[in-house]
């Protein structure tokens, strides 16, 4: 299994962009997050493109990257046309917090305007750049190893993992921007995210991988370090997210703040499990 960067790059991508849609399809995120996750994983698809032309050309991941980067800055602009509209619980909860203000100190509270006459930002959407980046991904995990079955499991079910922990640490920090917005998207990636925990490290395992780095038939060029840091950083990102988990479990507003650091450490262990089991198998 190769370390090619512009692989990597669109993997993140991808991954970032199903997850932005698993948050918008609920409706209760602010239009705003979308712009930031499509400006963040758009640059890194245009950034695939470009490395992949650079360094290891593959037509149909380079080809596809491109596509995903222009994807997304379509859908932002159909998103910033209709912004005025907000998204349906967002401006059902702004109308209710208001009221109970009101009610509550006789008050006349400003609140934020939307235009119900606006047609809404459609979710589907942001469905468009993951599913043309799919494409992409098959394509780079095909040229990326041998079993081509098994370099292509790992290079979608690795854009899910990564992409997933990335979009759970920027959710947890636009909780700043949109303060009453509940717990339940947040919580949904955390739980997500567990459950892909143990099928990206069962794939790094699967032989040629991380497994044969234990029993010595690859070697790391470390003495087997490599192999054992590569653990250390699967195993603590399991415990992150279940700390993660359970912060969340706390009524406090600043338990969301605790998660989100907790996930930016996460962030760090996960993509030690994807990266150094690419750096170590790459040699193999």
């Amino acid at each position: 299994m190769n370390l090619d960067v512009a692989t990597f790059l669109l993997q993140w991508s991808v991954g970032g962009l199903a997850f932005l849609w698993v948050t918008s399809r609920r409706r209760e995120v602010s239009v705003g997050y979308g712009w930031l996750l499509r400006g963040v994983y758009g640059l890194m698809a245009l950034g695939a493109f470009v490395a992949g032309r650079r360094y290891d050309p593959v037509l149909v991941r380079d080809a596809t990257a491109l596509a995903v980067a222009v994807a997304c800055a379509a859908v932002t602009w159909v998103s910033w046309v209709r912004r005025s509209a907000g998204v349906l619980h967002q401006r059902e909860r702004v109308a209710v917090r208001s009221a109970r203000i009101e009610e509550m100190t006789g008050i006349e509270r400003s609140e934020q305007q939307f235009d119900d006459s606006a047609p809404e930002f459609p979710p589907a959407l942001d469905l468009i750049a993951p599913a043309i980046g799919l494409i992409g991904l098959v394509a780079g995990g095909i040229s990326a190893g041998d079993p081509a079955w098994l370099s292509v499991a790992r290079t979608l079910v690795g854009a899910a993992f990564l992409g997933c922990v990335s979009d759970a640490m920027l959710l947890g920090h636009w909780y700043l921007t949109q303060p009453g917005l509940p717990r339940a998207p947040l919580l949904e990636l955390v739980r997500m995210l567990m459950w892909l925990w143990p099928i990206e490290v069962l794939l790094l395992l699967v032989p040629p991988g991380m497994i044969s780095a234990f029993t010595g038939s690859v070697d790391d060029g470390y003495g087997g370090m490599l192999g054992w840091f590569w653990l250390a950083c699967a195993v603590t990102t399991l415990g992150l997210v279940i700390v993660t988990r359970l912060a969340l479990k706390e009524r406090y507003y600043s338990a969301v703040m605790a998660a989100t650091g907790l996930l930016y450490l996460a962030i760090l262990t996960a993509f030690g499990t994807d990266l150094v089991a690419r750096a170590v198998l790459s040699g193999a």
